[in-house]
C-alpha cells in the first residue's frame, strides 16, 4: 500500500483522503537544501517519532521512538551527519524535534536523500502536525487526528509517492 500525495492538499491511503499542507513553493524533481519545496518521488518512510508528554503511544505498526531534548535533525550540508538523526550540539546547524510549537509532537521521517546522502539535496522531510494547514519548508503536514488514523493504517512497508 502507497500513501499518495495527489495534489498539494490532499494525502490519500486506501479509502481515506486527509487534507494536509506542503512546502510554500509547491513540489519538485530537484530539491535543494532551503528551497521550501517538497520532493517529488516515491520514498519508504521511517520510525515514528513521538512526545510521550502530548500522545499516549500511538497505536502503529511502525517503530515508535520517544522524542528527548537532546535529538536533532542534522541540516548543515557540511556535517557528515547531515539528513540524519543526532544528538543535539551547538556546533552542528539541526532541527530540534523537541519543539515549542505542535509541528513535531509526531513526526514520520521520509526517506528522502538518506541512503546515499548527497550534500545539499535537501534534508529532514518528515510527516508532521499542523493546526492550521500552513505551508511548510518542504514537508507534509496533517492535523493530529488524521495522523492518529494515518499512524494505524501504516506500516513500515508503506511507501509514500508524491506526485
Amino acid at each position: 500500500m502507497q500513501i499518495i500525495l495527489r495534489n498539494k492538499n490532499t494525502l490519500l491511503f486506501d479509502d481515506f483522503k486527509f487534507k494536509c499542507s506542503i512546502g510554500k513553493k509547491g513540489l519538485t524533481s530537484n530539491k535543494k537544501e532551503g528551497d521550501l519545496k517538497t520532493p517529488k518521488g516515491i520514498y519508504s518512510i521511517g520510525s515514528l517519532f513521538y512526545r510521550k508528554d502530548k500522545y499516549p503511544e500511538p497505536k502503529t505498526k511502525l517503530k515508535k521512538i520517544k522524542i528527548t531534548k537532546k535529538m536533532g535533525w542534522c541540516d548543515d550540508i557540511n556535517h557528515k551527519y547531515y539528513n540524519k538523526l543526532i544528538t543535539v550540539n551547538q556546533k552542528v546547524r539541526h532541527e530540534k524535534l523537541l519543539r515549542k510549537d505542535i509541528n513535531y509532537d509526531l513526526l514520520i521521517p521520509i526517506n528522502y536523500n538518506t541512503k546515499k546522502v548527497i550534500k545539499n539535496k535537501g534534508s529532514a522531510i518528515f510527516i508532521h502536525l499542523t493546526k492550521n494547514y500552513k505551508k511548510t519548508q518542504g514537508c507534509i503536514a496533517l492535523k493530529s487526528n488524521d495522523m492518529l488514523i494515518l499512524l494505524k493504517l501504516i506500516n513500515k512497508k508503506t511507501k509514500i509517492k508524491i506526485i
